[in-house]
């Protein structure tokens, strides 16, 4: 990886404490709360000024509505948005924790069996993020509809040989029938 990127990945342990999810969220963009902590103590108008103009720069101020439609995506609705943690199931924390890291907008998006503790219209709207998705997404999942309409490559690894193969899962099925097809009739000839 290029130097100074963001790998994201979910911890396997759930988001807790008294903190909402709106506030979890929003403190997964470490820059910003960093820059937002440095503007309230600073008494350098020099270093106030290139804090404001970073905050600018990684658009800051739009910060709270993004983390809202994240929220409001997986299933949180205004007042779920700020209810603490600790009220909330391991299942609800996990999707704490998926906002977070969606919010932070990594460059390198690791993905463990997404989908898990999702209901159906969370699903539909994560397939959507994740296809506007800009960055490098690696994703393992035993859902075929999630794979179908979110990857364009599939990575397959056995006997410790890996191949990359174009599309979603049904299209790497079917090429991998083919491959081994073919791979059958040529040790028959």
């Amino acid at each position: 990886m290029p130097r100074g990127s963001r790998l994201g990945y979910i911890a396997q342990e759930a988001p807790g404490g008294s903190a909402t999810p709106f506030e979890t969220v929003l403190a997964a963009d470490l820059e910003r709360a960093r820059l937002l902590d440095e503007a309230e103590t600073t008494e350098d108008m020099d270093r106030l000024g290139e804090i404001h103009e970073r905050l600018n720069a990684i658009d800051a101020h739009t910060a709270p509505a993004r983390a809202a439609r994240i929220l409001v995506g997986l299933g949180f609705d205004e007042e779920m948005q700020h209810r603490p943690l600790d009220s909330y199931s391991g299942g609800w924390r996990m999707r704490v924790a998926l906002a977070a890291l969606l919010f932070s907008e990594p460059d390198l998006l690791l993905l463990d069996e997404p989908s898990n503790h999702l209901d159906l219209e969370a699903v539909l709207w994560l397939e959507n993020f994740l296809r506007a998705y800009r960055a490098t997404i690696v994703i393992v999942s035993h859902e075929r509809d999630f794979l179908n309409n979110v990857v364009d490559h599939i990575l397959h690894l056995e006997r410790g040989k890996i191949t990359l193969y174009p599309g979603g899962y049904d299209a790497f099925e079917r090429q991998r029938a083919e491959r081994q097809a073919q791979q059958a009739a040529a040790r028959e000839k």
